[in-house]
């Protein structure tokens, strides 16, 4: 499946490896856009919108799936090997990609999500959503009053406005039937192989108060990903890099750097 991009870089070619972003559930291209912005000042950058979300195609939810997508499209943008970072379910994305395509992938960078079952659990969202009840014409403000009575946390509400088709005829923009039926799948994480692994540089990077990186998860991380670091973000919670910004970004160019530096010496 072929995912629609938003697609930067910088004005002249450069030798830099490119970057690959994924979003979380429920989000888009854009929500990663300040990241994008930043390492497109010198690098070719593609932010993907994952199957069911932003303006991709509808479709059966599962992670191999998923990580076959990113590398379609990253090859037909001409991109052979990336780094590649991914938020929450992105990250799991990104890491299915890395274990059964390891030649695509330069470099790791997980967000928020470790390699098992979990992540997700603090959305709260109710059951039949997808089949929620839209007014003929609507706009973000009776948006926000559609949703309230159903989705009490407000930065969760806003996540899922952005996913609503506005005007005359608003509906889900998203292929939420598919996102649900596919939750389990997005909670879990699939049986691979014993040989699978992932033995390039790996990064994750936690928010002191989530819960998805626990160190129970370590031994898992350390079997697939060998060479992976952890580094944690004080005060962040599920969204990282939303709530750190500045400390985000200088983790996500030291290790851009350091790992350019390490291929070519």
């Amino acid at each position: 499946m072929l995912l629609n991009v938003i697609e930067r870089g910088p004005d002249a070619p450069s030798t830099l490896a490119p970057v690959v972003l994924l979003h979380g559930l429920f989000g888009r291209a854009r929500n990663l856009g300040f990241v994008q912005r930043k390492l497109a000042a010198t690098r070719q950058t593609l932010a993907m919108d994952l199957r069911n979300h932003g303006n991709s195609p509808h479709g059966p939810m599962s992670y191999p799936a998923m990580a076959e997508d990113v590398l379609e499209t990253m090859h037909h943008y001409g991109m052979q090997k990336a780094m590649v970072l991914g938020h929450s379910m992105g990250g799991k994305t990104a890491m299915m990609l890395s274990l059964i395509h390891p030649q695509a992938v330069q470099s790791l960078l997980v967000v928020d999500i470790a390699p098992g079952q979990g992540g997700f659990a603090r959305m709260d969202l109710p059951p039949g959503l997808d089949k929620l009840a839209f007014p003929p014409h609507l706009d973000l403000r009776s948006a926000d009053e559609l949703l309230r009575p159903l989705i009490a946390n407000d930065a969760v509400r806003q996540l899922m406005i952005q996913n609503i088709r506005m005007g005359d005829n608003p509906g889900w923009a998203i292929g939420m039937h598919d996102i649900l039926a596919g939750m389990p799948a997005m909670m879990g994480w699939p049986t691979l192989p014993a040989s699978a692994q992932y033995s390039g540089p790996t990064l994750f990077i936690r928010g002191e108060t989530s819960p998805y990186i626990q160190p129970t998860n370590y031994p898992q991380m350390r079997h697939l990903f060998p060479h992976y670091r952890l580094e944690t973000i004080n005060g962040a919670g599920h969204w990282v890099h939303a709530d750190a910004p500045r400390r985000f970004m200088e983790l996500v160019e030291e290790f851009a750097t350091q790992t350019e530096n390490a291929t070519t010496t």
